[in-house]
């Protein structure tokens, strides 16, 4: 993570969670929350010569469909929303560091 306060303004005005703590001066980690999801903006555990995992999400939250409100604030999707072959249908939408967000809901059974 760059910089914890620009992901925590992404987070809270663009997906609607709320900060709960800023630590460090300047801000070096966050934690932000909506309903449920907790989620940790943490610049300290950053090794600059580390290579990301082959990974696809950095982080998939796993809900009921928020893709009108994200729409409604400005974010633009990075992958619209689709029906996928392990049983949900989900999109994608990058923070402001570039990680792909997945968000995604089980495919009703029947």
């Amino acid at each position: 993570m760059k910089d914890v306060v620009a992901s925590e303004i992404f987070y809270r005005e663009k997906l609607g969670f709320r900060p709960d703590h800023f630590y460090g001066e300047p801000p070096t980690f966050c934690i932000c929350s909506r309903d449920t999801v907790t989620v940790f903006l943490d610049k300290t555990r950053t090794n600059p010569r580390a290579t990301p995992l082959n990974q696809y999400w950095a982080l998939y939250i796993y809900v009921d469909a928020f893709a009108a409100e994200f729409t409604g604030r400005g974010v633009t999707f990075d992958r619209e929303i689709e029906d996928q072959h392990y049983g949900c249908y989900d999109f994608d939408l990058r923070d402001p560091d570039g990680h792909l967000i997945g968000i995604g809901q089980e495919l009703a059974k029947g």
